[in-house]
């Protein structure tokens, strides 16, 4: 077994614990952790697949950004487990079909094996030490060829997609919350000199009245 194959094992051995802690964590923000991690390691296969633009838009994308919103967004909505955990149960075999479905999509795909396709025509330059044809093709000039020509319909989606997620989470973040104070930043702006302090007009101050005596206690006679 050479580096290489040591690594991809390396690599997918660490990607499938990070997805299985993904989906088994308690705590959200592990889980968030955890899901940084496995897009690592999907990188890391990636490079290993010499698909350097994947793997660096997979690390500047999703770790960089989407990762850091969700994030952000779970930090902020204070998410109570207990009741997520209450509803278990409930819908659980809504999720058991979806993901028996999805096993047997991948199953299909799979057992179906994979179609090589022709490598991309570029370019050759001839080789002035070996003497022979090297093909020199780029490949995020090549997947920038695909994406915006055979794939434009479907990348336009995904981004309008990504917006709506980005959006909502937005949304979200914004509730009222009945529990913590806040002020209109809006109110704080308008607010004017007369509004914070107001002269009251009061009486003068009077002497207080004299007290009269007490007079002292009559003695009794025997």
């Amino acid at each position: 077994m050479d580096v290489k194959t040591g690594l991809f094992y390396l690599f997918a051995a660490v990607l499938l614990f990070a997805g299985f802690r993904v989906i088994t964590a308690r705590n959200p923000v592990y889980a968030a952790l955890y899901l940084v991690l496995a897009f690592f390691q999907a990188s890391a296969l990636w490079i290993l697949l010499k698909a350097e633009f994947l793997a660096i838009s997979l690390v500047l994308v999703y770790v960089g950004a989407v990762m850091v919103l969700f994030l952000f967004v779970v930090m902020m909505l204070d998410i109570n487990m207990d009741t997520l955990r209450r509803n278990f149960w409930k819908h659980f075999p809504l999720a058991a079909t979806v993901g028996a479905l999805i096993a047997l999509e991948m199953a299909a795909v799979l057992m179906g094996g994979f179609r090589v396709a022709d490598e991309p025509k570029a370019p050759v330059a001839l080789a002035q030490t070996a003497g022979e044809a090297v093909a020199q093709v780029s490949n995020t000039r090549e997947l920038g060829k695909l994406l915006y020509s055979q794939y434009l319909y479907p990348l336009e989606i995904a981004a309008v997609i990504l917006l709506v997620a980005m959006i909502a989470a937005i949304a979200l973040t914004l509730r009222q919350r009945k529990d913590s104070k806040h002020m209109d930043p809006s109110e704080q702006v308008r607010v004017k000199a007369r509004d914070r302090m107001e002269l009251v007009k009061l009486a003068p101050t009077l002497a207080p009245a004299p007290v009269a005596p007490e007079a002292p206690p009559l003695e009794k006679k025997a």
